[in-house]
């Protein structure tokens, strides 16, 4: 496995987006660990969860990050390098409705649950998951800065921001945003300026739905037939190819596909050895802006 940098840690190139595995259809809690089991076997040492990513409605808060502490823990291997990212700030109160709360106090209680369902004393890796237009952004980033201060988590990242809000955040935390999480795909661009800022100040990307969602990424290669013909000639999915793009995009892109099943991922983890050319780069580039 290729890797990448978050920070100062070294981790795969090809994350795990655990959400899928902790919402509405996800898999039996037997299938959901051999699919983060399968992820470590491939070497993917990034795992992306949030306090929200569970079914709405209930009192579940933090089932991912549950689920992901008792896959770390059965996992037959040496897991010490395996940085979980997690979030907080964005709820599920009920079926079909998402809320934000970057209200300070309620992050850093919130960050402090986090640790425990992980069963960390640090969180690795702790970002504002969306902003509150009800709360000053500096002052919702402004809890990350005293969170890192009092050693609750050990890196700062954000979640569904603006350029101008990579820029705030960065200098409240005094330069220390690592990563900003933004979704980003072959139907979805809008992020290009975040990425290309990120690029600029050395902050890794870590691109949500890097597939399209989970409606969207089965169909991918049916909705952009560039990105289907590409990847044929080279004997791979659609979904590989894609990955394997965006990990072209910039040396600080680290996308984090959502799966399942131990196979989607472990199809997934084979997107770091891709090695595209300059003309495929451009194709796919222009395919993308045309969608």
């Amino acid at each position: 496995m290729k890797t990448r940098t978050i920070g100062d840690v070294t981790v795969s190139a090809i994350g795990l987006g655990g959400m899928p595995l902790s919402i509405e259809g996800r898999p039996d809690e037997k299938q959901a660990i051999a699919t983060i089991h399968a992820a470590l076997e491939q070497g993917i040492t990034l795992i992306d969860t949030a306090d929200a990513y569970h079914q709405p409605g209930t009192h579940e808060i933090g089932h991912n990050e549950s689920l992901i502490a008792r896959a770390l823990e059965s996992f037959h291997g040496d897991t010490s390098d395996v940085l979980v990212a997690t979030k907080g700030g964005h709820l599920r109160p009920e079926a079909g409705a998402w809320a934000q709360n970057g209200d300070p106090a309620y992050l850093k209680e919130a960050a402090r649950a986090s640790a425990r369902r992980l069963g960390v004393e640090t969180i690795g890796l702790y970002q504002f998951h969306r902003p509150d237009p009800a709360v000053p952004y500096a002052d919702s980033v402004g809890a990350l800065a005293e969170l890192l201060d009092e050693g609750v988590i050990r890196m700062a990242g954000i979640s569904n921001a603006t350029v101008d809000q990579i820029r705030e955040a960065n200098e409240v935390l005094d330069g220390r945003l690592v990563s900003v999480q933004n979704q980003y795909s072959p139907a979805f661009r809008s992020s290009r300026d975040e990425l290309a800022l990120c690029d600029e100040m050395g902050i890794a990307f870590l691109p949500w739905s890097p597939l399209g969602g989970i409606s969207g990424a089965a169909d991918l290669g049916s909705r952009h037939a560039v990105f289907a013909e590409i990847a044929n000639a080279r004997r791979i999915t659609p979904q590989v190819l894609t990955l394997a793009w965006e990990l072209h995009a910039s040396e600080l892109v680290i996308p984090i596909p959502g799966s399942t099943r131990p196979q989607t991922i472990m199809n997934s983890a084979t997107a770091a050895t891709i090695k595209l050319s300059a003309d495929e780069v451009q194709r796919l580039d222009a395919a993308a802006d045309a969608a």
